[in-house]
């Protein structure tokens, strides 16, 4: 049995805050990490960036998750 990682869990953990965020702004036009961190806009940019990269870390990884 596969277990998760510490990355992979950082990594789905950044994609949960990222779709939520998303979803947040669809809905209310309201973006909950530049209100977090509106006044420092590098660390939210720092946020997007590592919720990206973790996007593209599971879709290259999300295949070993189901195996045995």
């Amino acid at each position: 049995m596969n277990k998760f990682k510490t990355l992979d869990w950082v990594a789905i953990i950044l994609v949960i805050i990222g779709a939520l965020d998303w979803g947040l702004v669809g809905l209310f036009k309201w973006d909950i990490i530049a209100k977090i961190f509106g006044g420092i806009p590098a660390i939210a940019m720092i946020i997007y960036v590592l919720v990206g990269l973790s996007g593209l870390y599971l879709i290259f990884t999300i295949g070993r998750f189901g195996r045995k």
